[in-house]
Formats: structure tokens, C-alpha cells, sequence
């Protein structure tokens, strides 16, 4: 029985594509987050995100007590340097979405707002996706008319990127730190030797007090 080239080429191609598939799985980083609000106070969520990054957010509210209409809540998101990215108030469900310009901690905080009659706890399902996870992969299938295997290989490829671009991030973090930590070290070893020379001054200026102290009262 002979197999034409094209069937071959494309069984190979679904061979190599099946471990890759589920080895993109692994690399999309998306989760859901349930979080318990109480009557008063507020729940925070942050994730420490490289710069050029896509984020994209759902999040819907839950009364724990089934109270109908739900209460609403108030959502706050913010940069690493306090920058506003959304802010929402009296919702029971949105979205947000932004590009990172800024490396660091991204701060998702939510609370109740003053309209809880029932007074009880809610939850917020937070859908919180970055980097490949929160990519349209529908509309580029569309645009780019691609499909199938050749989709998930497209998927897998930018899942490689955002590792790749993940990899330089930690290592110029881990460059900073390292310069930090040195110049720390040095600091501290500048510190040690200004104590030690301020402990010595110190106890020869109190020798020499002490000495001419019993040579006035002759008892040396």
C-alpha cells in the first residue's frame, strides 16, 4: 500500500505536532482565582510581570448568601508605580485589559461597596490571563487563514517567545540583584571598617583620658 507524499508529510507533521501541543498547554499562563471578600476590607491579587506584556482580565461577582440583586463591588488595577490601568465602581461583573509598560508587581484589589444590605461575604471569580493565554488565537486563525496543526504550531511558537523573553527577564533581574547585593556588601564592609577605626579611636582617646587622669592624682 502506498502513501502519497503530501498524506506523509502531513502525518509527520502531526507526529512532532502532537507532543508540542501539549507541551503548549503547559506554557500558556492563564488562571481563575476565586476570592473571598468580607463585609469590610479588601482582597488584593498581584503577579510580578516583565514590560511589553498583554494582560487580560474577567472577573464576576458571587453572593455567598444568594442575595438577589447582587452586591456590588468596587475593582482597583494598578502598576508597579501606582499608575491607574482600571477602576470601577458599583459592578457586579467586567473586564480590563492593558499592555504592560512597566516591569513589576501588578496590583488587582477588589472590595464591597456600601450597597450589601444582607451584610455577608461574596466571592469574585477573577479569569486572569498574560502573555500567550491572553491572546485572540480565534481571530488570527481568521485573519491569517490557518488552522489545525499549523495553528497550534503558530500557538506553540509564541509560547517559545514569551519563555525566551522570560529567560532575558529573569536574567537581568538577576543581574540587578546581583549588582545590589555587592554594592551592599561593599557598603557594609566600608561600615565595618569606619566602626572598627571609630571603636579603636574611641578606646585609645580613653586610655590616654584614663593615663593623665592618675598621673593629676599620682597614682602612677
Amino acid at each position: 500500500m502506498m502513501v502519497e507524499e503530501s498524506s506523509l508529510d502531513r502525518y509527520r507533521w502531526a507526529m512532532w505536532a502532537l507532543p508540542l501541543m501539549a507541551m503548549s498547554v503547559l506554557f500558556e499562563k492563564g488562571e481563575a482565582i476565586w476570592l473571598s471578600l468580607p463585609g469590610s476590607g479588601t482582597k488584593c491579587v498581584s503577579e510580578e510581570i516583565h514590560n511589553n506584556v498583554v494582560v487580560l482580565a474577567d472577573y464576576v461577582v458571587i453572593s455567598d448568601d444568594h442575595v438577589h440583586p447582587t452586591p456590588t463591588i468596587s475593582v482597583k488595577v494598578t502598576s508597579p508605580y501606582g499608575n491607574n490601568l482600571h477602576q470601577h465602581e458599583n459592578v457586579t461583573h467586567g473586564q480590563f485589559a492593558f499592555t504592560t509598560t512597566e516591569a513589576g508587581n501588578y496590583l488587582a484589589c477588589f472590595w464591597v461597596d456600601g450597597h450589601n444590605p444582607s451584610g455577608g461575604s461574596l466571592s469574585v471569580n477573577l479569569d486572569w490571563k498574560t502573555g500567550i493565554a491572553a491572546k485572540d488565537w480565534e481571530s488570527v486563525a481568521r485573519k491569517e487563514k490557518i488552522e489545525g496543526v499549523e495553528l497550534e504550531l503558530r500557538k506553540l511558537e509564541g509560547a517559545v517567545e514569551a519563555i525566551h523573553e522570560n529567560l532575558l527577564y529573569l536574567k537581568s533581574r538577576e543581574a540587578e540583584m546581583r549588582t545590589v547585593s555587592e554594592t551592599t556588601n561593599a557598603r557594609v564592609a566600608w561600615f565595618s571598617l569606619m566602626s572598627l577605626g571609630v571603636c579603636i579611636g574611641v578606646s585609645f582617646l580613653q586610655i590616654t583620658y584614663l593615663k593623665q587622669f592618675f598621673q593629676k592624682k599620682k597614682l602612677i
